[in-house]
């Protein structure tokens, strides 16, 4: 039996929006859980939350305030995904750590999206894996992996089967929180999972058997710890 905590981008169901490929995801998570296996979900807001976070700037309203309106968009799909999974998911949608734990505690899966200003969904999965003491942190994203320099500017960027977490660091472009941030982990996640000695696998989250190959112990995407 494996805990984990499973991070599906926004990049990936969310941007557009992508049902057929949440509902693959619920039926996989169900499967996993099933398996019996415990879970957590955390959603992100994709490109609705930052399309709200432009507007929020817009109307000058201050980092934290957009980070309120980027937390309300992964709420809501963070909603959907639990409707989808039914009597196997938690009654409602977490808010806070207390409330997954206490969820996760009755067995069911939990699911959450934004938690509080300053901190990224990616933070937020994070931060449930070290409250759940989860072994294992799985995100779905819109790369085959962790590259060495980012795939999107540059053709002969190569995937990294393995990283420890001070290489990860390294080939990030961010190394600070702002609302909207969008690269492949958060830098404030890494620490927290660092600190933890939690594992983090980063994969294709358009190929949702990924996840069931991550749960299962085989080598997909990019294995961090």
């Amino acid at each position: 039996m494996t805990r984990l905590v499973v991070r599906i981008g926004g990049s990936v169901v969310a941007s557009p929006i992508n049902t057929d490929l949440m509902s693959k995801y619920a039926e996989l998570i169900k499967q996993i859980k099933n398996q019996g296996h415990e879970i957590a979900v955390i959603l992100g807001g994709g490109g609705l939350a930052r399309e709200f976070i432009g507007i929020a700037k817009n109307l000058g309203l201050d980092m934290p305030a957009q980070d309120e309106i980027a937390i309300s968009c992964s709420r809501l799909f963070a909603q959907l995904f639990l409707k989808k999974l039914g009597e196997l998911a938690c009654s409602k949608v977490a808010v806070t750590l207390d409330e997954a734990a206490e969820c996760f505690g009755q067995g069911k899966i939990v699911v959450m999206g934004g938690l509080k200003p300053g901190i990224t969904t990616d933070t937020v999965a994070a931060l449930v894996a070290e409250r759940l003491k989860a072994q294992l942190l799985v995100k779905g994203t819109d790369q085959e992996g962790v590259y060495n320099k980012d795939p999107r500017k540059f053709p002969d960027a190569i995937k990294q089967d393995h990283l420890s977490f001070e290489d990860l660091s390294r080939v990030l472009e961010f190394s600070e929180h702002k609302a909207g941030i969008h690269q492949i982990i958060d830098p404030m996640a890494i620490k927290v999972l660092k600190q933890n000695r939690t594992k983090l696998i980063i994969f294709n989250g358009f190929k949702p058997e990924n996840l069931l190959a991550a749960a299962e112990g085989k080598n997909v995407g990019t294995l961090i710890n």
